[in-house]
């Protein structure tokens, strides 16, 4: 496992908020809870929930987030992460106004999704990309269609415009549940990444959010 960079007094600001309020950086007005899941990701006997995920699933969100650095091409990244990056990024979302939201039942989060910029210039502001994750044990179960269910709605009530989906084009299951959400394929870009000793195909998605003529002037 990498070494763990010091961290900086900026990510304990992450942590508890006081970065979002001493920059007056936006925030989005989130609920609490999204709201139930979707039946295809719940049992009667351990319903799973929808909501907007807390410093209290850092924990977790760090554990599935680094499992899909070691473990699969999901992350183009090859060194795991600690707690305080993770908060660091939750803090981040948040003072953007970005959504994270986790998927749980009554044996802790099962998964998680967001999504952030797609590119840094304010023409792109309109266009989002977002990720997905789920416990490798919990595939299956509907949990990936529900959180990006929610997320969409999410995004759709932020005025986004677009979403896109970035995939490693050998992730069929995926590539295969955006287009059952409305995703439309849109390119391939061969060999763009490497990762356990191979090169990686990467495979866009997109889906329209709305039928707006013209987009709204910058701010």
């Amino acid at each position: 496992m990498a070494s763990r960079p010091a961290r900086t007094d900026r990510r304990e600001s992450d942590r508890n908020g006081s970065l979002c309020r001493s920059t007056g950086a936006p925030t989005s007005p989130h609920p609490d809870t999204v709201g139930d899941a979707l039946p295809a990701a719940q049992t009667q006997e351990n319903p799973v929930q929808i909501r907007d995920a807390g410093v209290a699933d850092l924990e977790a969100l760090t554990e599935i987030h680094n499992h899909a650095v070691v473990h699969t091409t999901a992350i183009w990244n090859e060194d795991p992460v600690d707690v305080d990056d993770r908060a660091a990024w939750l803090g981040e979302r948040s003072c953007d106004g970005f959504p994270v939201i986790v998927a749980t039942d009554d044996t802790g989060v099962l998964g998680y999704t967001s999504f952030g910029r797609w590119r840094p210039h304010s023409g792109y502001r309109h266009t989002v990309e977002h990720s997905v994750y789920v416990r490798e044990e919990q595939h299956g179960r509907g949990i990936g269609r529900a959180l990006l269910t929610a997320l969409i709605e999410r995004a759709r009530a932020q005025g986004v415009h677009v979403m896109v989906a970035a995939i490693e084009s050998g992730n069929a299951a995926s590539i295969a549940l955006h287009e059952k959400l409305g995703f439309i394929e849109v390119g391939r870009m061969p060999q763009v990444g490497a990762k356990f000793g191979r090169w990686l195909d990467l495979t866009f998605l997109q889906l329209t959010l709305d039928e707006r003529a013209t987009p709204a002037p910058a701010s």
